[in-house]
């Protein structure tokens, strides 16, 4: 079974990350308000337990997230953290819309009125966002910089973001060169123009949802490129699969719910708790040295620690196998000993 605090290398990037890495997009008020002292509780429960590797952005409660994080790490040594956060989303005054909002207006982020993000991957927007967020963060460096999502905009990110991001690693600025996306697809073909160092993948290798593993992973594997696996429960499906509940960040569909109750009732029959076996699988992976999850409080990172250390059965992988529920080309975790 992995261990969380356990240091493994981040790629070919010279720096060491701990197994389970935490991500801030809950504590950057993402659909509630998290007071400040919860969330300092919380920050200090993980670096307390040896978690490393620290995940933000500024669209991440409009600055909110990045803010705690800098307060976290005050009195403690930054060289013995690896922070990262994301360009192309510049926080400015003005109205929330499009992907900010939701169900006619509702905002994701719980924080700041007044502040909306900017969509902007230019050269000069890569350099302004790492220029804000340091001072967000109140730290003179960051260790790895994605590109958050840029769905829309792959010519803009190979002419403009990467060349950014790319001098930035020359002059010794960041260790790594990323891109954080929903998807696979987009990832693969960034690689096809540049060197990336790691990519954050949400959710397109899961316990569930095993898209990136024909095609992606061993091109990653390839390239030298490490994955930060993100969204290992698949938005809560995977944390409590019943209907209503969201994948994807909509709510699920029949058939894709149907399978997510078929894996919990083999883990039922293991006697294994169906987010233990999640938060472990990806893990599984060569190409993937760390998982990234979120929490809001000391009782969630409690549990999430706790989840990832469970020993596992390893009859749990032969029966889902067998049940046509894991591909027979999915590593699974080494044997307990």
């Amino acid at each position: 079974m992995p261990k969380a605090a356990d240091r493994v290398a981040l790629g070919n990037t010279g720096l060491n990350v701990s197994q389970l890495a935490l991500g801030t997009a809950p504590l950057g008020n993402l659909l509630a308000e998290i007071p400040e002292d919860q969330a300092e509780a919380a920050f200090a429960a993980a670096l307390d337990a040896g978690i490393n590797f620290i995940d933000t952005a500024p669209f991440y409660g409009y600055g909110l997230a990045e803010e705690r994080v800098g307060r976290a790490l005050q009195g403690r040594d930054r060289s013995d953290y690896v922070i990262s956060t994301k360009v192309g989303r510049l926080i400015r005054p003005g109205e929330r819309s499009g992907a900010e909002v939701y169900d006619g207006g509702k905002p994701f982020y719980l924080a700041k009125p007044g502040m909306m993000t900017q969509r902007d991957y230019s050269y000069d927007g890569v350099m302004r966002s790492l220029e804000e967020s340091l001072d967000r963060l109140g730290t003179d460096y960051v260790d790895i910089l994605h590109v958050h999502d840029p769905d829309d905009h792959f010519d803009e990110v190979v002419e403009q973001t990467y060349p950014a991001l790319a001098k930035l690693r020359e002059e010794g600025v960041i260790k790594g060169v990323s891109a954080g996306m929903n998807q696979w697809e987009m990832l693969s073909r960034f690689m096809d123009h540049g060197r990336y160092d790691t990519f954050l993948l949400a959710g397109r290798y899961t316990l569930l949802d095993h898209t990136g593993l024909p095609e992606f992973l061993p091109k990653c594997l390839d390239h030298g490129t490490a994955i930060i696996a993100g969204g290992v429960y698949n938005s809560g499906l995977l944390a409590d699969p019943r209907p209503g509940i969201t994948f994807n960040y909509v709510p699920v569909e029949q058939d894709v719910l149907n399978q997510a109750l078929a894996i919990k009732a083999v883990c039922d029959d293991n006697g294994v708790d169906l987010k233990a076996a999640a938060i472990q699988f990806p893990l599984a992976h060569p190409a993937i040295p760390t998982v990234l999850t979120g929490v809001r409080s000391t009782d969630e990172f409690a549990q999430n620690l706790a989840l990832f250390e469970t020993p596992i059965p390893d009859q749990l992988w032969a029966d889902l196998r067998a049940a046509g529920l894991l591909p027979e080309t999915a590593p699974t975790p080494e044997p307990n000993t």
